[in-house]
């Protein structure tokens, strides 16, 4: 039975996640697990799926073509409309200030260009690398 469909993905958000862990408590001088940041977890995971197909099944196969198009969904989402909502929450939180109630909202939403593609190299070398191993 073949679980490399199943596996590449979960070892892949194993390896983001530990990675996003390991830059942003560098980058913070402390340990600190969170939402956003380098690399993005979801993009990494739509590309290892993609990836992972396009090994096994080849580039010509639908199944690609469906994973292809979720991974261009995810990604745009992440760079553009969460970066917008995190541009909303700013100006909320503004305006908010005087307000004794506001609970601030996160302002951190979306990921930049090198975030994501840092999470498609993640999803690409992990895909790859469970390939190589369940194919021997």
């Amino acid at each position: 039975m073949d679980y490399s469909y199943a596996l590449t993905p979960f070892l892949t958000w194993l390896v983001a996640g530990l990675l996003k862990f390991l830059v942003n408590s560098i980058k913070s001088d402390r340990l600190l697990v969170g939402y956003g940041g380098l690399p993005s977890n979801h993009s990494a995971m739509v590309t290892s799926m993609a990836m992972l197909i396009a090994l096994k099944e080849g580039i010509g196969h639908p199944a690609f073509g469906v994973a292809l198009t979720l991974a261009f969904i995810v990604m745009l989402d992440a760079y553009s409309l969460r970066r917008q909502v995190g541009k909303h929450a700013v100006a909320i939180n503004k305006m908010a200030v005087s307000s004794a109630d506001h609970q601030a909202l996160r302002e951190r939403m979306g990921h930049t260009g090198l975030e994501i593609l840092a999470g498609v190299v993640v999803g690409v070398t992990v895909a790859a690398a469970v390939n190589a191993i369940l194919t021997g």
